[in-house]
């Protein structure tokens, strides 16, 4: 993960002095341009002062005056007529200067032009300015080494170049404390889940605000906790299931081996030979209700929902399960009102029928009431309301219901014959249809079962 700070460090520095070497090339080049253009006006603005001198008051005192006061200065003045005959000049003419002279234009604008701006390769800057007064006609030329306004752009460019490699290196170390900052989240992060893939679940995360980084904190929380849940449910489950499998195959195991003694009588043997069809019957029941629940988890099976008229579909199903309550001295109503219809899978919606009522007759006793509620909801909804007066449940006991082989009477297991799993697959077949199931129970008084979907 230090990787990642390096990268991301990396990648900020170089984005950041792109855009502040491009700001800083941008501002390089207006103060030059700025500075050269400041040049040149100072120039331009000397020579058209002069100009004004000479047209206010011509004479060659005025003229050794002006060349004596720019011989004190960094420029040079140049004063020709209008065939550019030099008439003054504060220094003595070079060759460059005299082919500037020679080469300058004869007609000019009033505030004067600039005839040599090459400050890079050339000695001089050169500006001229004409004149005119009393039929004296002239050009005043202005020249300054260029030289100075080199070293000063050079000077310029080193304290630029120097900025730019100062500020890369804050740049970077800026960017590499911060990349750490950001990443050690992240770090703590990958961490975690090194060790939730060792099974060790017992992370643990600073609070890290409310933002994209707390969020992903918390989901790792949250994650370990789930993983830490399903790994119980898990070795809880297998070993319930290795229990339940257990117990009828020792049975089955067991009854087999007396029922093969040639000296018990025939009786007996009958006797232990029904044992071991009840054991038989537990044992496929448990395995029919992990295949069916597995079906759920894979997501392979399919709700198929069609038109359902209330009365004919529960009325045929009652029918069927009568006989059971009959013949334990049991009652069951069916409470529908109104005819209606609704929509759901009817194969489905027997399934979790046929699996309440089972329960309700497993664990009432006899001459005890089971009453089937059904209404419709919304439009073509389905409510349905399951009562008995069983023994009820435990308020302690009533959120773990629907968990896969949690059984209330967990002692008396072998009398009720129950799986744990029918309550689970009753909620994930509601569930499938888009539905919801709520659980209400009083010991002793019975339980309340009701289902909309």
């Amino acid at each position: 993960m230090n990787k990642i700070s390096i990268k991301l460090a990396a990648y900020f520095t170089i984005a950041v002095f792109i855009m502040e070497g491009l700001l800083m090339l941008y501002l390089h080049d207006n103060i030059i341009d700025v500075r050269i253009q400041e040049e040149f006006q100072s120039i331009l603005s000397r020579g058209n002062s002069h100009r004004d001198v000479l047209e206010d008051r011509y004479s060659t005192t005025t003229l050794h005056h002006i060349a004596l006061m720019e011989s004190k200065t960094e420029t040079e003045v140049v004063i020709t007529d209008k065939n550019h005959h030099v008439i003054i000049s504060s220094k003595k003419l070079t060759k460059g200067m005299r082919e500037l002279i020679d080469e300058s234009p004869r007609s000019l604008p009033r505030g004067g032009r600039v005839i040599e701006s090459n400050w890079k390769d050339m000695n001089y800057l050169a500006t001229v300015t004409a004149f005119e007064k009393d039929g004296n006609e002239g050009y005043v030329f202005m020249f300054k080494s260029a030289s100075p306004l080199r070293n000063l752009i050079s000077k310029l460019n080193g304290h630029f170049l120097l900025a730019g490699i100062m500020s890369l290196i804050i740049l970077a170390g800026i960017h590499f404390l911060l990349s750490k900052m950001l990443t050690r989240p992240l770090i703590r992060m990958k961490r975690a889940t090194e060790e939730l893939s060792k099974g060790n679940f017992e992370v643990k995360l600073p609070h890290l605000g409310k933002d994209e980084l707390g969020e992903l904190a918390t989901s790792i929380k949250t994650l370990a906790n789930d993983l830490e849940t399903i790994q119980h449910d898990r070795s809880e489950f297998l070993a319930t299931i290795s229990h339940e499998l257990r117990t009828p195959l020792t049975y089955v195991l067991g009854y087999t081996n007396v029922s093969l003694r040639d000296e018990i009588p025939e009786s007996e043997r009958k006797e232990y030979l029904t044992i071991i069809q009840e054991e038989s019957k537990t044992i496929v029941t448990l395995i029919d209700n992990l295949f069916e629940l597995a079906k759920i988890d894979e997501n392979n099976f399919s709700i198929h929902q069609e038109e359902i008229q209330s009365l004919p579909y529960f009325h045929k199903i009652i029918k069927k399960i009568t006989p059971a309550f009959k013949s334990r001295e049991m009652d069951l109503i069916l409470s529908v009102k109104d005819p209606f219809s609704f929509h759901a899978d009817p194969i489905r919606l027997e399934q979790i029928i046929m699996n309440l009522l089972d329960n309700s007759l497993k664990y009432s006793k006899p001459g005890s009431t089971t009453t089937v509620i059904v209404r419709p909801h919304g439009t073509g909804g389905l409510g349905l309301t399951i009562n008995d007066q069983g023994i009820g449940i435990p308020a302690d006991e009533l959120p773990k219901v629907f968990n896969r082989l949690h059984r209330v009477e967990k002692s008396r297991s072998r009398e009720f014959g129950g799986s744990g799993l029918g309550l689970s697959i009753v909620k994930e077949l509601v569930e499938a249809h888009g539905g919801n199931i709520s659980i209400e129970s009083e010991p002793e008084k019975g339980t309340s079962i009701n289902i909309i979907m």
